[in-house]
């Protein structure tokens, strides 16, 4: 199976057990806030965002990991991929250990964390080491699911991870209902990650029947393997950047506003992380793919995929950003009322946030497949500005602050930097060959705004919404969107035309070996 077959595999069966996800989460959300409490979904999004940063420990050791497998995939060299995953299985052991105990030494700090809520300390311990619990269970039992994602088979895990998690959200959505009881919802958090694990360790052994499970020999290859330790040192800082960037909004917003602030906030966070999730299942062999292209070292294609890519994260991101800011506050009156409605300057920001999260993917594929970490500095600067930037900011102007701080170091790492190291180190070329292609399509994304919102605002259902008017008004906008920016996208980006034939191509080969 070709590599672009592989990633329409990921796509579709990813993007299927994804949305149903997706309206589970929604339908119990609601169910959560009405019957639990927006505190306590503020308690658990904030417990989470503290064992986010427990999680660093992880230090990248996946992606390294993940970065070494391509080659040997590639090569079906059984033996490497066995040594590699027995490597992982000691590192993640070690880590798992590490974790535990950073754990247990945080949960002494929690009851002056959470003194001001209304909740017994019992209760957020429960939750704490609960939460504790279902995210060790990657580190000793279910470190082989990174060999799935190198050989673009996440799909496997996609459809037990999403399928469960439906069950597991419809399960507490009742218990919510009926018992309205804390313990209930929390046990089922636990309950299912267990089921989850011992699921996708029963399908890593009938994927792989000669992958050796539980090696006794993975300490004697720390020495083997010199350079995933050093590329995993390297990730330890951009993994530091990526959780301050995207885990610390939550802790800010309860230390510098209020714990029902973390579940206001929550409530679009969940939309957009849904968003941005769905994108990454869709392209979920994308990275992949391009460490198995840079393996074959054609230049010529690189350059071709890389603005194929480019162009078509542009269409998505600009696609998402402005439906969702003609949507967004329609929908949270309808979902779970008006009340629960943000500004919309802090709208803007989370939609300039998700616009940067999505454009930065191929970028970033393209330096983990070339293994570029060692920019080190860049996460620092990243870490600091987000910091000094947020807290500054969040003190002045809450939520809007905090997000702020996030936006601004999004732009100078995501926007500006990267891209330069990318092409200085891995494409070896000039960066403006980048920028003369970048500007034109944030151009067109800037021209289809501006026709968009003349179609919106002249045409379009704008007050007295009901779910069947908004859902006929979701309908027409994306029709509108759609054709507009795709149209000049078509005309005016080769990587959009290119990778446009490319699916032609793909469906014409399909429907020939069908007929």
């Amino acid at each position: 199976m070709s590599r672009v077959s592989k990633s329409v595999k990921n796509a579709k069966v990813g993007a299927f057990f994804f949305l149903i996800s997706i309206f589970a989460q929604f339908f119990s959300r609601k169910i959560f806030l009405d019957f639990l409490g927006d505190e306590f979904i503020g308690l658990t999004s904030t417990l989470r965002s503290i064992l986010g940063f427990l999680n660093l420990a992880e230090l990248g050791i996946g992606t390294a990991i993940g970065y070494s497998l391509y080659k040997p995939i590639y090569n079906n060299n059984q033996l490497e991929i066995n040594k590699i995953i027995s490597l992982l299985g000691v590192l993640y052991k070690r880590i798992g250990i590490f974790i535990f105990g950073a754990g247990a030494i945080v949960s002494i700090f929690l009851p002056y964390f959470f003194g001001n809520t209304d909740f017994s300390l019992s209760l957020i311990y429960f939750v704490f080491f609960s939460f504790l619990m279902s995210s060790l269970l990657s580190y000793f039992f279910n470190y082989h699911m990174t060999l799935l994602e190198a050989d673009q088979k996440g799909y496997v895990v996609q459809v037990y991870f999403q399928s469960i998690n439906v069950v597991r959200l419809l399960i507490q959505a009742l218990l919510a209902y009926y018992l309205q009881s804390y313990y209930a919802w929390v046990i089922m958090e636990l309950l299912f990650a267990i089921t989850l694990s011992v699921i996708l360790r029963i399908k890593i052994k009938q994927h792989y029947p000669w992958l050796i499970i539980a090696s006794k020999d993975g300490s004697n290859l720390i020495k083997e393997y010199p350079q995933i330790i050093k590329k995993t040192k390297q990730l330890f800082i951009h993994k530091m950047g990526s959780f301050v960037k995207d885990g610390t909004d939550n802790i800010l917003i309860y230390a510098l506003v209020n714990i029902q602030s973390v579940a206001f906030f929550g409530n679009y966070q969940l939309i957009f992380v849904n968003l941005q999730s769905l994108i990454k299942v869709i392209f979920a062999g994308t990275g992949a793919g391009i460490g198995n292209l840079v393996a074959e070292n054609d230049k010529k294609n690189i350059d071709k995929v890389f603005w194929e890519m480019m162009a078509l994260q542009f269409f998505i991101a600009g696609f998402f950003s402005l439906a969702t800011y003609y949507l967004i506050t329609p929908f949270i009156v309808l979902w779970i009322g008006e009340d629960y409605v943000l500004q919309e300057s802090i709208l803007l920001l989370m939609i300039g946030v998700l616009f940067i999260n999505l454009i930065k993917s191929p970028v970033q594929h393209f330096m983990n497949a070339y293994g570029l970490f060692s920019d080190t500095w860049a996460p620092f600067f990243d870490i600091i500005s987000n910091l000094i930037l947020s807290l500054i900011l969040g003190k002045l102007w809450g939520i809007f602050g905090v997000l702020s701080g996030t936006y601004f170091s999004l732009v100078g790492t995501y926007m500006i930097w990267k891209p330069y190291f990318l092409y200085s180190k891995g494409f070896n070329t000039s960066i403006w060959n980048y920028w003369k292609r970048f500007v034109p399509l944030l151009f067109i994304f800037f021209i289809t705004a501006t026709i968009v919102n003349f179609f919106h605002n002249n045409f379009l259902t704008q007050s007295n919404f009901t779910l069947l008017t908004w859902g006929l008004n979701a309908i027409k906008l994306s029709i509108i969107i759609i054709f507009v920016y795709g149209l000049l996208m078509y005309i005016s980006s080769k990587g959009f035309r290119d990778f446009t034939l490319r699916i032609i191509k793909l469906i014409k080969n399909k429907v020939s070996r069908n007929s």
